[in-house]
């Protein structure tokens, strides 16, 4: 326990750095996979099939392999971001795509009758899904959404492996120096299984407070 206890100040910041990059990236991830969602469910074909195209896409390609496209290949076409910024990015399109899924599946708990009383009072599309369906969606899918907030704070210790040092990137630094491979490691992953439980919980008591009384 002395290799950890020692190294506390660059495992917290390690930490520090996996909380805002989870953070900033769920925020992003969550706009954007209600966006992919709303195109989905879109009444143009071609919105629709964007979105689809999105979502197959992101879903069949490993995180690792778009991380690596975006901080090694896109600077070579000129494209020039800051690191931790660019991993973000890359989670946020990622992880949308999963949400995206969760969203939609949400929407379509929504009765079919409430669109069309909607539409037979006169709302638009956007007013319907905006006031009507993304509402009772979006509490529907709390747990699932949750889910996939848990899966992006574990994805975050992919980042050690383009140079950024949050939680994964610091422990095993911390172990290269002191080879205690044991407590080191095992500090970390109880870190993330906190943090997973933290969400689980917090989205838990969030689905509660939502609940839909059918």
């Amino acid at each position: 326990m002395g290799a950890l206890l020692d190294n506390l100040a660059p495992l917290l910041q390690g930490l520090l750095t996996t909380l805002w990059m989870a953070a900033l990236s769920a925020v992003g991830a969550l706009v954007l996979g209600v966006v992919v969602t709303a195109m989905r469910v879109s009444p143009i074909p071609v919105l629709r099939g964007v979105a689809f195209a999105y979502v197959q896409l992101f879903l069949n390609i490993p995180l690792l392999a778009l991380l690596v496209l975006f901080v090694f290949a896109l600077p070579d076409a000129g494209l020039l971001m800051p690191l931790p910024m660019t991993a973000v990015v890359v989670l946020v399109i990622y992880e949308a795509a999963y949400v995206a899924e969760a969203v939609r599946s949400g929407v379509n708990t929504v009765a079919l009758g409430q669109a069309e009383a909607a539409r037979a009072l006169g709302l638009t599309f956007r007013q319907t899904l905006g006031s009507v369906i993304l509402p009772q969606a979006l509490r529907a899918v709390v747990q699932p959404v949750g889910n996939v907030m848990i899966a992006l704070v574990m994805n975050t210790s992919l980042f050690a492996a383009v140079g950024i040092v949050e939680l994964t990137s610091a422990a095993n630094k911390t172990n290269l120096v002191h080879a205690q491979p044991i407590p080191i490691f095992v500090g970390a992953g109880l870190t993330y299984m906190a943090l997973a439980l933290l969400i689980g919980l917090g989205t838990g008591w969030l689905e509660r407070r939502v609940a839909i009384l059918r």
